[in-house]
């Protein structure tokens, strides 16, 4: 694990449950929260109807995270402005445009305009989220290492730790689903690659396998294992919007094999889009509240905390 200011250390103790485990909320999500709250018109969702949804799930699943992940474009102003944040509770800035630019194959990630590391430092954050678009093979991947130097670089200079997580996709036009082989090698070498630029810090990781084509929960903790060798830096599982179940089992090998937490989103929170207000904050403060409490303790029994050295002596 590289050598860390003091700055980085007290934010991402900040972000760290006591055990150093990372239980991180995610709740950045923008144009597919919008389809998921109105999927025959995304468009009608108004901004003020998305930062509600966000605030109210801050507000009931908050407490029970070590860290809230949140968008800077319509999270994290209204969250601390209302309380719905509680002040233990760490706070991670997402400061990418939601999406992608560019053709399918080739995919480019792109800052939000006017927000930076120190930016994000000066509103009281203690982490920073970059998503990229990324694949080895992918004729943009030197403009999307050249974006995490540049956003690296950004955050050590206002010493906030850089999150990084990077998604997968198919370089090859023809073929616009990775096979499960690929994909493991694809996320497996992505994670090599790019945490091995200086000033990431935690690599948000996607599962390594497709898991509804390899089901072997030896294989999972294999996969995983591989993963923990190839990162240069601690690194927590994604759900993906995949059920909670399966999430929970995912987590299960990833803490297993050497992962620090977790950055769960949709899996806890999902069925939360189909309720109206009152049934919504019922759902909220038991089901989803329960998973969340689920997690911390499967986090704290098998995950390494992020202090840890990633690597076995």
């Amino acid at each position: 694990m590289p050598a860390l200011t003091v700055g980085k250390i007290r934010r991402l103790q900040q972000c760290a449950a006591p055990g150093g485990q990372l239980v991180i909320l995610a709740i950045d999500h923008r144009n597919n929260l919008r389809r998921s709250l109105n999927p025959s018109n995304p468009a009608a969702v108004s901004d003020e109807t998305l930062i509600e949804f966000k605030r109210q799930v801050v507000a009931a699943l908050g407490p029970a995270a070590s860290a809230v992940l949140i968008d800077a474009e319509f999270g994290a102003a209204p969250i601390i402005e209302s309380d719905a944040l509680p002040g233990a509770t760490g706070l991670i800035l997402a400061l990418e445009r939601t999406g992608y630019s560019g053709a399918p194959n080739a995919r480019v990630s792109e800052l939000l305009p006017h927000w930076s590391a120190q930016r994000a430092a000066r509103m009281g954050a203690n982490g920073v989220k970059l998503l990229v678009y990324y694949h080895p093979a992918a004729p943009t991947a030197p403009q999307i290492e050249e974006l995490v130097r540049r956003v690296a670089a950004d955050c050590a200079a206002a010493e906030i730790p850089l999150f990084l997580e990077p998604l997968t996709y198919s370089p090859d036009q023809a073929q616009p689903k990775l096979a499960p082989a690929a994909r493991r090698q694809a996320v497996v070498e992505t994670a090599r690659r790019l945490t091995a630029i200086p000033g990431v810090d935690v690599l948000k990781a996607e599962f390594p396998l497709n898991v509804a084509a390899i089901t072997a929960e030896s294989a999972w903790l294999a996969a995983c294992r591989e993963l923990t060798d190839a990162s240069h830096v601690p690194w927590v599982l994604l759900s993906a919007g995949v059920d909670f179940e399966t999430y929970l089992r995912q987590v299960a090998a990833a803490a297993q094999a050497g992962a620090s937490g977790v950055a769960v989103g949709r899996a806890v929170w999902k069925e939360a889009v189909e309720l109206r207000p009152p049934e919504r904050g019922a759902f909220l403060d038991s089901a989803a509240w329960e998973r969340m409490e689920q997690l911390t303790a499967l986090c704290r029994a098998l995950a390494r905390p992020w202090n840890e050295e990633v690597r076995d002596a």
